[in-house]
């Protein structure tokens, strides 16, 4: 209670808010469209970043699997709309003010990625290193009129190794157990803070050398990574499974600046009938960060004649359930050696996904839609986003 109290009271005030997303380090369109459920799924060499010991369920046909200029980028719905009002405003400080008013209390999210990767699954053993280099730029708008209005902003460039092994074990009981660990080192430069009217009027021409000039801050660490996946007697119509995964064990800490890394506890389950006339039909369900890791950071920030000229910070528990829980479905239309297609869906903290995922020859391309809840609790404030990755591999 106390926390939506105090929720509630920085929502009302013009010089405070409250930013909540999850913390992560890689979304991928084809497991983003599948509701972001992974842990008991794996499948694909990004599945290091919800459980090291997926990479076991890569195809072995495929061999030793390469994925080049992985690059992804995702934006809010309204992001475009938003840019060029602030470009028309120009430097009218007033027009600035009424486009912030306009947008008070909406969020923008701008990505860009590239993950390139080597990956190997031959008998019971698999491996995979990967080189991570991924932005993103968070803003919400708080128009409270005059020089009181408000641009805050959450952004990083961070960029690293990743790597993980993982074996499986056969006639553990009625199944086989896959094991995995990762480790990974990333650094970053991140922002946050906020900037007043006279702050984006004076700037307007190179903002982000302002910003970067005035909240940038440059950190690092390393992470460890565990999982597991057991996969029930292989007789089985059902194939079920069930995933663990410890990740980020000890934590990311970052300095405790935006981007940081919490040690988060995740569980899985998943079933993958054989379905007539399908190459593969995949139902799954995560909940993530069982210890309530992540937390909701409240700002405030203090204005003198449209400049931000102070900023301070707390940190409080979020707990909510729907943040928490995913549920996907995944449906292989064709996979052969010259094309792949399959279709996905599914629940992402409360909100409808959907994506599609191709391969030709050696080019791949997927889609995907998702929304991000940046609040303490499902509702508050949902960022519905879109995402393409585009690679080249083999």
């Amino acid at each position: 209670m106390k926390k939506i109290l105090l929720f509630s009271l920085c929502s009302a005030s013009l010089l405070m808010a409250g930013y909540s997303e999850h913390a992560y380090l890689y979304k991928d369109a084809r497991i983003m469209g599948m509701g972001g459920a992974n842990v008991a799924v794996g499948g694909y060499s990004t599945s290091v970043f919800h459980n090291p010991a997926g990479i076991l369920n890569i195809k072995k046909s495929h061999g030793l699997e390469v994925e080049l200029l992985g690059l992804g980028m995702q934006a809010s719905t309204d992001i475009q709309d938003f840019a060029d009002d602030i470009d028309t405003a120009d430097s009218d400080a007033q027009k600035i003010s009424d486009v912030l008013k306009k947008y008070s209390g909406d969020h923008f999210n701008l990505g860009l990625s590239n993950y390139s990767s080597v990956t190997n699954n031959a008998d019971s053993f698999a491996w995979s290193v990967g080189l991570l280099a991924a932005g993103d730029a968070n803003f919400i708008a708080h128009g409270s009129g005059g020089a009181s209005g408000l641009l805050e902003t959450h952004s990083r460039g961070y960029g690293g190794v990743v790597a993980a092994v993982a074996s499986s074990f056969e006639n553990v009981g009625p199944g086989t157990l896959d094991v995995g660990i990762g480790v990974k080192y990333i650094s970053q430069q991140s922002y946050e803070g906020g900037i007043g009217v006279s702050e984006i009027v004076d700037n307007q021409n190179d903002l982000a050398t302002y910003l970067q000039d005035k909240y940038e801050k440059k950190s690092s660490g390393y992470g460890i990574d565990l999982g597991v996946n057991y996969k029930l007697s292989p007789q089985n119509y059902w194939h079920p499974a069930l995933g663990m995964s410890i990740l980020n064990i000890g934590d990311m800490k970052m300095d405790n600046n935006y981007g940081k890394q919490p040690m988060t506890v995740n569980l899985g389950a998943s079933v993958s009938p054989e379905v007539a006339f399908l190459e593969h039909f995949i139902l799954a369900v995560d909940y993530v960060d069982l210890l309530n890791a992540n937390e909701t950071r409240f700002y405030n920030f203090t204005q003198s004649a449209g400049v931000v000229t102070s900023l301070t910070h707390q940190d409080f528990e979020e707990t909510d359930f729907m943040k928490r829980l995913r549920l996907g479905v995944s449906a292989g239309i064709i996979d052969n050696s010259w094309f792949m297609a399959t279709l996905n869906a599914g629940l992402y903290q409360g909100n409808y996904t959907f994506g599609i995922d191709l391969q030709a020859t050696l080019v791949k391309l997927g889609f995907a839609t998702y929304a991000e809840e940046i609040g303490p609790e499902t509702g508050d404030l949902t960022d519905r986003r879109y995402m393409v990755n585009l690679g080249i591999g083999w």
